[in-house]
């Protein structure tokens, strides 16, 4: 039995991973296990930024977004002598096994890690992009899809009052499924993603016939992989005639306290974290799938690309 592990937050931030850490630290001390948390990630790592934990470490943490932990990016853990290091700093403080909380550039760090020096991994999907293979859900994707659905509340107030149709510009680089979700949830006219080709003329001609028919506002969801907001918007305004506008929500999708599902999804793949890497488990990310977590092979979670449902692409064409 492993009886010393360490937590740590790596890449983007996402509303629930301080959930996520404080299910894993106190599971941990439940059963008697030693926990260290290492601050800022891989950098911290490195640095040797780490102290052990206790319970009140991770007390008032849960509503809180980001990461109590802090993250960084790390160039040095891309080499075989930064990771050989990263080992060496957990052997030393007899550290047996290491809890990673991070989205696909994390997870396939942590798995170098495990390749090269065998040392126990398992990982946590923590992103909001929702785009880990494997899993139906990752941490921080809902209180985002939350987020973006209170912007176009308020963009179709003021869309509709001076009858202009909204570009909303969210993240997605290459997976669209924040838009998708927020765009059929907020009842968007218009979704664009990565994964799908679209025609702007096509859109601006039907926009056009829209407002002849007195329509007084419309909505288009762009995920960034999928275009610059401000140059479909622009082109859209010359092509229809329509007085287009364009909202680039940014970083602030990923703040925010976390929704009710990213508290208790986090909380219950990080108690599964903490007994799995305890037991002597080892390269396997935690998930969900229909609704029940799941254990998925690291390599196959960092190996495979996850594609955007095609029923969600569907629904979006019919509710349009």
């Amino acid at each position: 039995m492993i009886k010393s592990i360490a937590v740590m937050t790596s890449g983007g931030d996402s509303p629930g991973m301080n959930a996520a850490s404080r299910a894993v630290v106190r599971t941990a001390l439940f059963t008697g296990a030693k926990v260290w948390g290492i601050n800022n990630g891989y950098h911290g790592l490195l640095e040797e930024d780490m102290f052990e934990m206790q319970s009140k470490n991770v007390g008032d943490i849960i509503q809180r977004g980001g990461t109590f932990l802090g993250t960084a990016r790390c160039r040095r853990w891309q080499t075989p002598e930064g990771r050989m290091q990263g080992y060496k700093n957990l052997v030393d403080r007899g550290i047996q096994g290491l809890v990673v909380i991070g989205g696909d550039g994390s997870l396939r760090g942590a798995e170098l890690l495990s390749q090269e020096t065998g040392f126990p991994i398992v990982g946590l999907p923590g992103t909001i992009d929702n785009d880990v293979w494997g899993t139906d859900y990752t941490i921080g994707c809902d209180t985002a899809a939350n987020t973006i659905i209170d912007a176009i509340n308020k963009l179709r107030d003021t869309a509709s009052a001076h009858r202009r149709a909204i570009v909303l510009e969210v993240m997605g680089r290459s997976s669209g499924w924040l838009a998708m979700t927020a765009g059929i949830s907020g009842g968007a006219e218009y979704i664009l993603v990565p994964e799908e080709e679209y025609d702007l003329d096509e859109i601006a001609k039907e926009m056009k016939a829209s407002y002849d028919a007195g329509k007084r506002y419309i909505m288009i969801v762009v995920a960034e992989g999928a275009g610059s907001g401000k140059k479909i918007g622009q082109e859209l305004w010359e092509k229809s005639g329509i007085d287009t506008r364009v909202s680039i929500l940014g970083y602030v999708q990923r703040g925010g306290s976390p929704s009710v599902i990213d508290r208790v999804k986090a909380s219950m793949l990080g108690e599964s974290a903490a007994l799995a890497i305890l037991s002597g488990l080892s390269d396997i990310v935690f998930g969900f799938q229909k609704g029940n977590v799941v254990s998925i092979n690291l390599h196959d979670a960092v190996t495979n690309k996850k594609h955007l449902d095609p029923d969600l692409i569907h629904l979006a064409k019919v509710l349009a």
